[in-house]
């Protein structure tokens, strides 16, 4: 992430905290990299953009947005934080990220989905899908986000695996078509039913690549949780070789626990590597909860992910915190 802020959107910003509880960027900035080292910055024309869920952050939205600047990643993405903006929150908001450099790129476009009959895996439920998906790209133009991300939802009694996936496929094409014509992309999400989802339809990572090999659509891609394939499957590498051209984004936490990359069982340089060797170019996300300091943790983690991305790269581990 570039260290120069728009001049413009941040005198902008600047009027619009005018009075708030909240530092302005650049000094955010500034003092983050006092306290926990200088951010790892990626190369100005990096291949890969550094991203993190802000769901597992703590704090206001503004707080969150310092953690991530202070961190030194390149952008952010959302579950239903936005549902309950003001179109004069959605600006200032904007505008506040633009302030550090941050991009938004990807928002869910089901939210409370265990609760609501939006799944794609019942025809039954279509109608209220596609209107989701109608919702998302609404917010989509908004915020200036290029990704929606969409979930199968829970398994549905009296159906077969079979005709699930079917109806999974159609819902994907007809909302595909509305992403499409937004010029926006769908991006379908794996999750585990052993630990986090109990009766999530789609556990594979390798059906979500069957799915968006068969829709056969550039605007519809794979969100691929490496932590969910990892958990519900194993080794997540063999199918990342073959997956990686379907994706647009990968999610990162460590098993058992969700926490940091190295703090469970999971072979971080082993996987990094294996994405680094498809060639990938989309987003690598954080979605873990992190142990001990925040803005600490994600510069270990995301240092950790793009000296693995690229080995050629010098150690930069971030400095320690004065006393």
């Amino acid at each position: 992430m570039s260290s120069q802020f728009s001049r413009r959107a941040f005198l902008k910003a600047s009027a619009l905290l005018s009075g708030a509880a909240l530092i302005p960027p650049r000094v955010a900035a500034q003092q983050g990299a006092t306290a926990s080292g200088t951010p790892p910055l990626p190369p100005p024309k990096a291949r890969i953009t550094s991203s993190v869920m802000l769901w597992t952050l703590k704090g206001s939205f503004e707080e969150k947005l310092a953690t991530v600047a202070r961190a030194g990643l390149q952008s952010v993405e959302l579950v239903s934080e936005h549902l309950a903006w003001s179109d004069a929150q959605a600006e200032r908001y904007k505008i506040i990220a633009q302030s550090y450099n941050i991009t938004i790129d990807a928002l869910l476009a089901q939210h409370n989905w265990t609760t609501r009959p939006v799944t794609m895996v019942n025809p039954a439920h279509r109608e209220a899908f596609l209107d989701d998906v109608r919702g998302a790209i609404v917010w989509a133009k908004k915020l200036n986000v290029p990704q929606i991300i969409v979930v199968s939802g829970n398994e549905q009694a009296g159906m077969t695996r079979e005709a699930q996936f079917a109806s999974m496929l159609e819902s994907a094409r007809q909302a595909t078509a509305l992403a499409e014509a937004a010029d926006l992309k769908l991006i379908l999400e794996n999750l585990n039913s052993k630990v986090n989802h109990k009766g999530y339809f789609l556990t594979s990572a390798k059906q979500a690549l069957q799915a968006a090999e068969q829709v056969d659509n550039p605007h519809f891609r794979l969100l691929f949780d490496i932590y969910h394939e990892y958990v519900q499957n194993g080794d997540p590498i063999p199918v990342i070789n073959e997956a990686a051209p379907y994706v647009a984004v990968f999610h990162v936490a460590d098993a058992p626990g969700r926490h940091d990359p190295g703090t469970g069982a999971m072979k971080w340089d082993e996987i990094y590597r294996a994405i680094a060797k498809t060639g990938y170019s989309g987003y690598i996300t954080m979605e873990y909860l992190p142990q001990g300091d925040e803005v600490d943790s994600l510069i270990k983690s995301v240092t950790q992910m793009r000296r693995d991305l690229n080995p050629a790269m010098p150690p930069r581990e971030p400095q320690p915190s004065p006393a």
